[in-house]
């Protein structure tokens, strides 16, 4: 989760607004990592929010 905050941080940080999604299932489950939570942002604003998050040491999933 800490993860999250920075990672977060960040984006608001350049002006990317992000959205936490996952957030009710990782509650349900208990905190022990099974489902992870992720963030989405705008496609116009995908480029430049992995720049900034790779740039910081944040591993990003640019998959399908």
């Amino acid at each position: 989760m800490a993860t999250i905050a920075f990672a977060q941080a960040l984006l608001q940080g350049e002006g990317i607004d992000c959205f936490e999604m996952d957030v009710n299932m990782s509650v349900l489950e208990g905190g022990i990592g099974i489902f992870p939570r992720r963030l989405m942002v705008r496609a116009d604003d995908f480029t430049d929010a992995v720049r900034a998050l790779r740039d910081n040491g944040i591993e990003v999933y640019d998959g399908p």
